[in-house]
């Protein structure tokens, strides 16, 4: 599944792609990679897969792109 992440002002800003297993690919627009959220341990991860928090944080790769 693959869902659309858009600004406050409607334009899209990335995409978050769930596969069956749960885990999750956060791309930006233009479909860089921006980070990953590993089900199976439970840790969302950057671009270099580092973890950087327990849980699905996965909304915090997009946190600059919000225009209010």
């Amino acid at each position: 599944m693959k869902e659309t992440i858009r600004n406050f002002g409607g334009s899209i800003i990335g995409y978050i792609e769930t596969e069956s297993n749960g885990d999750k690919k956060v791309t930006d627009f233009y479909g860089k990679t921006l980070g990953y959220y590993d089900a199976g341990t439970n840790t969302t991860r950057d671009f270099y897969k580092r973890i950087i928090a327990r849980g699905d944080i996965c909304g915090i790769f997009f946190k600059n792109d919000i225009d209010f």
